[in-house]
Formats: C-alpha cells, structure tokens, sequence
C-alpha cells in the first residue's frame, strides 16, 4: 500500500443524516471521496453507542469505497471478525483497549483485513514503535474519542509530525490518518506535518457545498 501523493478524504457515516443514509453515501461518492469511516462506539470504552455490523454491511452494499472501520470499543478483539464479515476493508483498533496489540493486528490480517491502530491525544506515539513495522495505518485521535463535532487539539500536529518521522525510518508504505476537528482551515497544517488521510465528518456532511469541501481538501499535497 503505497503512501498516497494526494490526500485521501474519509468521511464519517456518522455525522450523516441516518434518516438519507444511501443519499449521504452518493453525496460522499460524488465528491470523490475514497474511504467511508464507520465510528464504532460502545458505551464503555467512549462515552457514546453508535452501531454494529448490521449498519456497516449496509453502508458496505451502498458503495464501492473502501469501508474504513474504527473500533472506539473495549476488548475489541470479540467483535473484529464481525466487522471484517460485514464489508470492512480495514479495521482500526484502540492501542489503549488491547492489552495485546500485536495478537489483535495479526489476527485483523489473518481476517484479509488492513490493520491500523489509533492513539488517543494523550497518548504519545512512541508507544507504537513496536508494531509499526506490522501496521497498514495509524489514526492519530486529534480530539479526545466518544462525540463529533469537536475543535482540533493544537498540539496533535508535532504529534502527526513525529509519527511520519518514525514511519519514514521502519514503515514508509504505513499511512497516517487523523481524526476530529478537520476543517478547511487546519487541513493544510494537518497535511504538510505527514497525514495522507482525514477523517471529516460535521466539516463535510454539515456543509452547504459537501463537494467543494472535499475538493479542496483533497487538493492539498506534501
């Protein structure tokens, strides 16, 4: 999986009007957009319950884009095979909900599944120096997990910066993807500090021209 050279949009299913699910999912389309992030939430793990399989097999039928699972869920290691059954093409797991992250990433692959790990804001990137070299992707949390609609944290850039220093040196091919709080206005900063993907969820399905949003941030490049 080559590093992409122009920055991959993934918007979130779940800041989308649910009630127009297979609409929101065009709209994405449409704009070009190459991942469809599904937000998993348990009630344990994040302070909030979103939904399971059932909805991502659903999403899964609606499009051809790449299903980009998000595991926010404590012992995720239960339900992986589930997703990966449902259509999702890569499975992000918690560093902090797997007590064995290497097992958990070898067993995400054993499914024919791309593995990611993601780190919340209060958690440094060092602790992914070893399992980087097994990892498809990492998804640096830029808020704090469990709601949408929340303001980028400032310093999340350096961290997204120290990550593409590691990744060049052991794992160039690994993506980084970033989520919470992506706007027009800080994407550029977020792409030029390392990040391939972004995560937009309000700043792309609350915007008066969902298009225009993606094709702007899609046209920024390191």
């Amino acid at each position: 999986m080559p590093v992409p050279t122009t920055t991959l949009l993934a918007p979130s299913i779940l800041s989308a009007d649910f009630s127009r699910l297979k609409e929101s999912i065009d709209i994405a389309t449409a704009a070009g957009a190459e991942w469809m992030h599904c937000d998993i939430m348990d009630g344990n793990f994040v302070p909030n319950i979103t939904f399971g399989p059932f909805i991502v097999q659903t999403i899964a039928a609606c499009t051809s884009m790449i299903i980009d699972t998000h595991l926010m869920i404590a012992d995720p290691d239960r339900y992986i095979e589930d997703f990966v059954k449902a259509g999702s093409h890569q499975i992000t797991v918690h560093q902090e909900a797997c007590p064995h992250l290497h097992r958990t990433i070898q067993f995400i692959k054993s499914l024919g599944a791309k593995a990611g790990v993601s780190i919340n804001p209060g958690t440094p990137v060092s602790t992914l120096e070893s399992v980087l070299p097994d990892l498809d992707l990492v998804l640096l949390m830029s808020v704090n997990p469990g709601f949408g609609g929340q303001k980028f944290i400032p310093s999340s850039v350096g961290k997204i910066a120290r990550l593409h220093t590691m990744r060049l040196n052991v794992n160039p091919a690994m993506v980084i993807a970033v989520d919470g709080g992506i706007t027009e206005e800080n994407a550029q900063e977020v792409v030029s500090a390392g990040a391939d993907a972004l995560i937009a969820g309000t700043a792309f399905f609350k915007s008066v021209d969902p298009a225009r949003t993606a094709a702007k941030i899609r046209a920024m490049t390191r």
